[in-house]
């Protein structure tokens, strides 16, 4: 019994080492490439490691990390979808739905309900720690594009009030102070100031 439980878990590392493979919108601060999704989940795993002092009173930045950790994982099969690309949202999240299934369930039973639980949290963004975790995980594109020179801004003709909405809301829902902060960087960049 053991045997198969140990078997399923590596299966699943190795499943999803995949996620190596992943290319994102959004370019390394360099500007070299484009970052994959297992650096991104690293990165925006640090994030809120570093900026948990943003996250309100009852977040617990544990579990944040955690979900932080997954909430990627079903771009192996659903791939990625930029925030400023054209989808079909109801087909995306049909895909990711369906690779959160298929992922997770190579797990034992256990572990696959306790991560697709934690994946299913971060999904639906009500919880304080899922809030938090959807802010981090869009604060983490923009110090990139900060870095970079515009990056994936310039790749899709994005404008700050865009910005502002489609990124914006979801960082100052769960992370007001930062986005402030990032609001007046995102205003210098598009003013064309070297105040950044």
């Amino acid at each position: 019994m053991q045997d198969n439980r140990l078997i399923r878990q590596l299966e699943f590392l190795t499943e999803v080492d995949q996620l190596k493979s992943i290319l994102r919108a959004s370019r390394l601060a360099d500007n070299s490439r484009h970052e994959n999704s297992a650096e991104h989940s690293w990165h925006v795993i640090l994030c809120a490691l570093v900026l948990a002092d943003q996250a309100g009173p009852d977040v617990s930045i544990d579990r944040v990390i955690r979900m932080l950790i997954l909430h990627d994982i079903v771009e192996i099969d659903a791939g990625d979808a930029p925030i400023h690309g054209s989808h079909d949202a109801e087909a995306l999240a049909a895909a990711e739905m369906a690779a959160a299934e298929r992922l997770f369930n190579i797990l034992p039973a256990d572990q696959a309900a306790e991560m697709r639980a934690l994946w299913d949290e971060f999904e639906a963004a009500e919880s304080a720690d899922a809030i938090f975790a959807k802010s981090i995980d869009r604060v983490q594109p923009l110090l990139l594009n900060l870095a970079n020179g515009g990056g994936s801004w310039i790749d899709y003709n994005v404008s700050e009030a865009q910005i502002a909405t489609r990124v914006g809301s979801k960082v100052a829902k769960g992370a007001p102070r930062l986005w402030e902060h990032m609001r007046a960087r995102i205003a210098a960049f598009f003013a064309g100031s070297d105040a950044l």
